[in-house]
Protein backbone atom coordinates (compact mmCIF):
# COMPACT_ATOMS: atom_id res chain seq x y z
CA UNK A 1 0.00 0.00 0.00
CA UNK A 2 1.20 3.59 -0.76
CA UNK A 3 1.96 5.79 1.98
CA UNK A 4 -0.74 9.05 1.30
CA UNK A 5 1.20 11.66 -1.13
CA UNK A 6 0.26 14.88 1.52
CA UNK A 7 3.26 12.82 3.40
CA UNK A 8 5.54 13.14 0.54
CA UNK A 9 4.50 16.59 -0.45
CA UNK A 10 5.38 17.42 3.33
CA UNK A 11 9.19 16.17 3.01
CA UNK A 12 9.36 18.20 -0.49
CA UNK A 13 7.45 21.14 1.05
CA UNK A 14 10.20 20.99 3.99
CA UNK A 15 13.48 21.23 1.50
CA UNK A 16 11.84 24.07 -0.57
CA UNK A 17 11.03 26.35 2.27
CA UNK A 18 7.06 25.46 2.69
CA UNK A 19 4.23 24.98 0.34
CA UNK A 20 4.21 28.46 -1.45
CA UNK A 21 7.66 27.76 -2.61
CA UNK A 22 7.29 24.59 -3.64
CA UNK A 23 4.00 25.57 -5.27
CA UNK A 24 6.17 28.53 -7.16
CA UNK A 25 8.69 26.25 -8.49
CA UNK A 26 5.79 23.51 -9.45
CA UNK A 27 4.34 26.59 -11.37
CA UNK A 28 7.19 26.83 -13.43
CA UNK A 29 6.43 23.44 -15.32
CA UNK A 30 2.64 23.72 -16.24
CA UNK A 31 0.49 21.34 -18.07
CA UNK A 32 -2.38 22.32 -20.28
CA UNK A 33 -5.94 20.39 -21.20
CA UNK A 34 -6.23 18.10 -24.10
CA UNK A 35 -7.81 20.99 -26.14
CA UNK A 36 -4.77 22.93 -25.74
CA UNK A 37 -2.01 20.77 -26.83
CA UNK A 38 -4.10 19.26 -29.38
CA UNK A 39 -4.40 23.44 -30.69
CA UNK A 40 -0.75 22.88 -31.07
CA UNK A 41 0.41 23.35 -34.95
CA UNK A 42 2.86 20.63 -36.06
CA UNK A 43 5.74 22.93 -36.31
CA UNK A 44 5.74 23.74 -32.64
CA UNK A 45 5.68 20.19 -32.07
CA UNK A 46 8.88 19.51 -33.48
CA UNK A 47 10.28 22.94 -32.19
CA UNK A 48 9.73 21.44 -28.56
CA UNK A 49 10.67 17.85 -29.49
CA UNK A 50 14.00 19.66 -31.16
CA UNK A 51 14.66 21.84 -28.29
CA UNK A 52 14.86 18.55 -25.91
CA UNK A 53 16.85 16.83 -28.30
CA UNK A 54 19.78 19.50 -28.33
CA UNK A 55 19.42 20.50 -24.70
CA UNK A 56 20.88 17.09 -24.06
CA UNK A 57 24.27 16.78 -22.86
CA UNK A 58 24.21 21.09 -23.21
CA UNK A 59 23.48 23.81 -21.12
CA UNK A 60 19.38 24.76 -21.44
CA UNK A 61 21.02 28.34 -21.38
CA UNK A 62 23.05 27.88 -24.47
CA UNK A 63 20.06 26.68 -26.89
CA UNK A 64 17.96 28.79 -25.53
CA UNK A 65 20.16 31.94 -26.34
CA UNK A 66 20.49 30.40 -29.96
CA UNK A 67 17.20 29.42 -30.27
CA UNK A 68 16.05 32.18 -32.74
CA UNK A 69 18.93 30.78 -34.70
CA UNK A 70 17.42 27.62 -34.31
CA UNK A 71 14.03 28.77 -35.89
CA UNK A 72 15.77 29.98 -39.10
CA UNK A 73 17.87 27.74 -39.70
CA UNK A 74 15.02 24.95 -39.81
CA UNK A 75 12.39 26.99 -41.19
CA UNK A 76 10.25 27.95 -38.51
CA UNK A 77 10.21 24.19 -37.85
CA UNK A 78 7.63 23.76 -40.86
CA UNK A 79 7.78 19.53 -40.91
CA UNK A 80 7.74 19.00 -44.56
CA UNK A 81 10.57 21.60 -45.00
CA UNK A 82 12.29 20.06 -42.38
CA UNK A 83 11.64 16.54 -43.82
CA UNK A 84 13.43 17.47 -47.31
CA UNK A 85 15.92 19.21 -46.22
CA UNK A 86 18.72 19.53 -48.87
CA UNK A 87 22.38 18.31 -48.87
CA UNK A 88 23.13 21.83 -49.73
CA UNK A 89 21.31 23.25 -46.39
CA UNK A 90 22.71 20.60 -43.87
CA UNK A 91 26.15 21.45 -45.26
CA UNK A 92 25.35 25.22 -44.54
CA UNK A 93 24.33 24.70 -41.01
CA UNK A 94 27.69 22.70 -40.55
CA UNK A 95 29.27 25.59 -41.41
CA UNK A 96 26.79 28.06 -39.40
CA UNK A 97 28.61 29.38 -35.83
CA UNK A 98 25.51 31.23 -34.66
CA UNK A 99 24.09 27.25 -35.02
CA UNK A 100 24.77 24.42 -32.43
CA UNK A 101 26.54 22.08 -35.34
CA UNK A 102 25.88 18.61 -34.26
CA UNK A 103 25.76 16.54 -37.68
CA UNK A 104 23.31 13.63 -35.83
CA UNK A 105 20.89 15.66 -34.26
CA UNK A 106 20.08 17.82 -37.27
CA UNK A 107 19.31 14.35 -39.20
CA UNK A 108 16.97 13.60 -36.24
CA UNK A 109 15.21 16.68 -36.89
CA UNK A 110 14.67 15.58 -40.42
CA UNK A 111 14.11 11.79 -39.27
CA UNK A 112 11.49 13.24 -36.40
CA UNK A 113 9.39 15.67 -39.31
CA UNK A 114 8.96 12.72 -41.22
CA UNK A 115 7.05 11.27 -38.37
CA UNK A 116 5.26 14.08 -37.44
CA UNK A 117 3.82 13.75 -41.00
CA UNK A 118 2.73 10.21 -40.63
CA UNK A 119 1.37 10.96 -37.39
CA UNK A 120 -0.79 14.25 -39.27
CA UNK A 121 -1.68 11.90 -41.84
CA UNK A 122 -2.79 8.70 -39.21
CA UNK A 123 -4.61 11.28 -37.02
CA UNK A 124 -5.10 14.87 -38.25
CA UNK A 125 -2.42 16.40 -36.83
CA UNK A 126 1.02 15.11 -34.26
CA UNK A 127 -0.27 17.56 -31.65
CA UNK A 128 -4.08 15.47 -31.99
CA UNK A 129 -2.46 12.43 -31.67
CA UNK A 130 -0.46 13.23 -28.29
CA UNK A 131 -3.62 14.97 -26.82
CA UNK A 132 -5.69 12.00 -26.99
CA UNK A 133 -3.52 9.52 -25.27
CA UNK A 134 -4.28 8.93 -21.90
CA UNK A 135 -2.11 9.58 -18.95
CA UNK A 136 -2.74 6.68 -17.30
CA UNK A 137 -0.93 4.91 -20.14
CA UNK A 138 1.97 7.51 -20.24
CA UNK A 139 4.45 4.72 -20.58
CA UNK A 140 3.07 3.59 -24.06
CA UNK A 141 3.28 6.64 -25.47
CA UNK A 142 6.79 7.18 -24.71
CA UNK A 143 7.50 3.97 -26.29
CA UNK A 144 6.07 5.35 -29.04
CA UNK A 145 8.42 8.23 -29.40
CA UNK A 146 11.56 6.16 -28.83
CA UNK A 147 10.42 3.59 -31.56
CA UNK A 148 9.09 6.18 -33.90
CA UNK A 149 10.70 9.51 -33.39
CA UNK A 150 14.84 9.90 -33.70
CA UNK A 151 16.87 10.97 -30.29
CA UNK A 152 14.42 10.04 -28.24
CA UNK A 153 16.11 7.81 -25.56
CA UNK A 154 16.43 8.48 -21.59
CA UNK A 155 14.75 10.64 -20.49
CA UNK A 156 14.22 13.16 -24.18
CA UNK A 157 11.03 11.58 -25.40
CA UNK A 158 9.60 12.50 -21.54
CA UNK A 159 10.54 15.86 -21.51
CA UNK A 160 9.55 16.55 -24.97
CA UNK A 161 6.11 15.25 -24.18
CA UNK A 162 6.12 17.44 -21.00
CA UNK A 163 6.99 20.13 -23.02
CA UNK A 164 3.68 19.90 -24.88
CA UNK A 165 1.93 20.52 -21.87
CA UNK A 166 0.66 17.14 -21.51
CA UNK A 167 1.13 15.43 -17.88
CA UNK A 168 4.20 13.50 -17.69
CA UNK A 169 6.26 11.85 -15.44
CA UNK A 170 10.56 11.99 -16.00
CA UNK A 171 12.58 8.95 -14.69
CA UNK A 172 15.22 12.03 -13.28
CA UNK A 173 17.24 9.92 -10.91
CA UNK A 174 16.29 11.52 -7.35
CA UNK A 175 12.76 10.63 -9.03
CA UNK A 176 13.60 7.18 -9.15
CA UNK A 177 15.55 7.54 -5.18
CA UNK A 178 11.76 8.87 -4.05
CA UNK A 179 10.59 5.62 -5.56
CA UNK A 180 13.15 3.19 -4.49
CA UNK A 181 12.40 4.97 -0.91
CA UNK A 182 8.53 4.71 -1.22
CA UNK A 183 8.95 0.84 -1.53
CA UNK A 184 7.39 1.38 -5.31
CA UNK A 185 11.07 -0.08 -6.95
CA UNK A 186 13.42 -2.13 -5.10
CA UNK A 187 16.17 -0.67 -6.79
CA UNK A 188 17.25 1.74 -9.36
CA UNK A 189 15.84 0.39 -13.14
CA UNK A 190 14.58 1.43 -16.70
CA UNK A 191 13.11 -1.74 -17.31
CA UNK A 192 9.80 -1.91 -18.73
CA UNK A 193 9.19 -3.94 -15.83
CA UNK A 194 10.31 -0.77 -14.11
CA UNK A 195 8.14 1.76 -15.63
CA UNK A 196 4.99 -0.19 -15.62
CA UNK A 197 5.23 -0.08 -11.49
CA UNK A 198 5.95 3.27 -11.93
CA UNK A 199 2.97 3.53 -13.89
CA UNK A 200 0.56 2.51 -11.31
CA UNK A 201 1.92 4.15 -8.19
CA UNK A 202 1.79 7.29 -10.16
CA UNK A 203 -1.92 6.55 -10.96
CA UNK A 204 -2.81 5.88 -7.72
CA UNK A 205 -1.36 9.00 -6.74
CA UNK A 206 -2.97 11.08 -9.38
CA UNK A 207 -6.41 9.61 -8.14
CA UNK A 208 -5.85 10.07 -4.52
CA UNK A 209 -4.54 13.46 -4.63
CA UNK A 210 -5.97 15.09 -7.95
CA UNK A 211 -2.56 16.88 -8.95
CA UNK A 212 -1.05 15.43 -12.68
CA UNK A 213 1.76 13.00 -13.68
CA UNK A 214 3.76 15.93 -13.85
CA UNK A 215 3.06 17.42 -10.30
CA UNK A 216 3.61 14.10 -8.69
CA UNK A 217 6.64 13.38 -10.23
CA UNK A 218 8.75 16.52 -9.41
CA UNK A 219 7.56 16.35 -6.00
CA UNK A 220 8.67 13.46 -5.39
CA UNK A 221 12.03 14.17 -6.74
CA UNK A 222 11.93 17.17 -4.73
CA UNK A 223 11.23 15.01 -1.40
CA UNK A 224 14.35 13.40 -1.55
CA UNK A 225 17.16 14.51 0.24
CA UNK A 226 14.25 15.96 2.67
CA UNK A 227 14.44 16.44 6.33
CA UNK A 228 11.24 14.46 7.76
CA UNK A 229 8.66 16.66 9.53
CA UNK A 230 6.67 14.60 12.28
CA UNK A 231 3.78 13.86 10.06
CA UNK A 232 5.87 12.97 7.56
CA UNK A 233 7.53 10.38 9.41
CA UNK A 234 4.21 7.95 9.72
CA UNK A 235 4.53 5.23 6.94
CA UNK A 236 2.61 2.85 5.63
Amino acid sequence: MLRDFGEIYALAADRKGGAAALEAILAETPTVGPAAVAALTDDRVLSRMTRRIFAAGFSYRTIDRKWEAFETAFHGFDPRACAAMSEEHFDALMADRNFTRNGPKVQAVMRNARFLLDLAVEHGSAAKFFAAWPDTDFISLVAIVRKRGSYMGGETAMRFIRALGKPAFVTSPDMIAALVREGVLDRPSGSRRALAAVQVALNEWVASWGRDLTVISRVLSMSVGATPSPASLKRR
